[in-house]
């Protein structure tokens, strides 16, 4: 029977050690969760659509300024319908009429970006069908070349061709800038859950020290060197250090689903994370910082851009509101016959030429409103820009200023911590042999705390303030490179 316990007993030891290998720690670093967040999480997934979106838009408007190839046609038109026609004497006749009328139309065309104009070059062929006369004709027209040009007026090719290559470049240095606030989100959701973890560390620790302290002064309590209510206060110490244990367990639960969701982590393993406390040893020069952020930044594309779309703005109330005329010419080659091979033979030259015009004689000021409005929202558009400039470079600045002071915040905080665990023990051993009071021991427990809390509170400060640089900044300070598309 002692064997059959025995193995009974390995037996359950066994299984509850595979209980608890079951539920495996996930280690991760500071490193390793960004990694996670730039490819993983939803945040990513939308900044790399958004690229894509952006790309395609480019490539339309850069297909606008290639050569289009297209073909139209009407195949058939056909009608069977009473018709009113009129008669040699000017009288009317309403007659049956049975018709075809087909048509196609090849035309090539291209822009023309320096004068907003048109070229083109067409082909067309017509067919006509007279079913009740057993009639066909044809209409041909081998090449057509033409051109169609705006005068005086607003050219938006020219405009779009400032306008939308900054436009994209800006989109890639937002692609780049998205997935540097990704990474300092996933940092900031790092420390969260770090803290949590820390606190969740601390309750336990002092539920264990307040267990052993307590049971301790039972011991004293039933020799008579502690009072009762120094034990009462203990025993009140203990169930408050349950409740925090308690409440900081699910804090820690809490911070861990925040950054599984946040990094699109799917693992069912606990996460675990490392204390980043190796922190990098930068000294951040401010013009430099101001240099790289006034090049990478999209805000530098976005500032020009702003002012050239606010220069379109009165360029198209000057062209639009003004004299407007439209040049429109053609030269080619046309011909007819009862078949299509002859319509194609001998062909006559044909030429159209045609100025449209529009002048406005009287509009009682509203030409002249237009323009004024376009102008001054151009000044404003200059003046925001400015400002916009000076909010911009003081951010920076401003970020640099207190990285530095973060870094030497945290040199103290990692001073003041080893200080107080160590004065903590030394302050448990001397109550244990009854040289200080209860009240001493707590304080130097909740200084330990702070410590503890206030060291992490630094480190999660100085890391979000470096990827809050580099966001900025968009620049690797570590390995002194800009920060690229991949």
């Amino acid at each position: 029977m002692k064997k059959i316990h025995l193995f009974f007993l390995f037996w359950l030891i066994s299984q509850v050690g595979l209980a608890q290998n079951i539920e495996v720690a996930k280690r991760l670093t500071l490193e390793q969760v960004i990694t996670l967040a730039l490819r993983e999480s939803i945040w990513a997934k939308q900044a790399a659509a958004n690229k894509e979106n952006n790309y395609w838009q480019f490539r339309t408007y850069k297909a606008g300024y290639k050569p289009q190839l297209a073909l139209d046609g009407t195949l058939p038109d056909f009608s069977r319908t009473i018709s009113p026609v009129i008669q040699p004497d000017g009288t009317t006749a309403f007659r049956q009429v049975a018709i075809n009328n087909s048509a196609l139309n090849l035309s090539l065309s291209q822009g023309i970006g320096l004068t907003g104009g048109e070229l083109f070059v067409r082909s067309q062929v017509q067919r006509f069908d007279d079913f009740d006369r057993n009639q066909k004709s044809y209409n041909s027209n081998p090449a057509i070349i033409g051109i169609s040009q705006p005068l005086f007026g607003y050219n938006a090719l020219a405009w779009n061709k400032k306008i939308e290559p900054l436009r994209y470049e800006e989109s890639l240095k937002k692609y780049v800038e998205d997935r540097e606030v990704i990474s300092l989100t996933a940092t900031e959701r790092f420390f969260d859950l770090l803290l949590q973890q820390v606190n969740a560390e601390i309750a336990q620790k002092n539920l264990e020290n307040n267990e052993a302290i307590y049971k301790i002064a039972e011991e004293k309590f039933r020799l008579g060197k502690v009072s009762r209510n120094d034990l009462l206060q203990l025993q009140l110490s203990l169930m408050n250090a349950k409740v925090a244990q308690a409440q900081a367990s699910l804090d820690a639960r809490n911070a861990s689903l925040k950054l599984r969701t946040y990094i699109g982590y799917t693992g069912d393993e606990l996460l675990e994370l490392e204390n980043p406390a190796n922190v990098p040893a930068l000294i951040i020069d401010e013009e430099l910082a101001l240099a790289e952020a006034r090049k990478n930044r999209k805000e530098a594309i976005s500032f020009k851009r702003k002012i050239l779309q606010a220069e379109q703005e009165v360029a198209y109330a000057k062209g639009k509101n003004g004299l407007n005329a439209n040049l429109f010419a053609t030269y080619g080659l046309t011909n007819q016959a009862d078949s299509f091979t002859d319509s194609y033979l001998r062909p006559i030259d044909q030429q159209r030429v045609r100025i449209g015009f529009d002048i406005p004689i009287m509009d009682w000021g509203k030409q002249r409103a237009t323009i004024k409005t376009a102008e001054i929202n151009q000044q404003l558009a200059q003046y925001t820009v400015e400002q916009d400039v000076a909010t911009f470079e003081q951010a920076v600045t401003t970020q640099v200023n207190q990285f530095q002071m973060l870094r030497e915040r945290l040199n103290l905080s990692a001073q003041a911590d080893q200080i107080a665990q160590e004065r903590y023990e030394i302050t448990k051993a001397t109550y244990l042999i009854g040289k200080i009071s209860i009240t001493d021991l707590n304080i130097a427990a909740l200084e330990k705390d702070q410590a503890k809390r206030a060291y992490v509170s630094s480190l999660r400060d100085f890391w979000t303030a470096y990827y809050n640089l580099r966001t900025l900044t968009l620049y690797d300070f570590e390995n002194n490179k800009p920060i690229n598309l991949d």
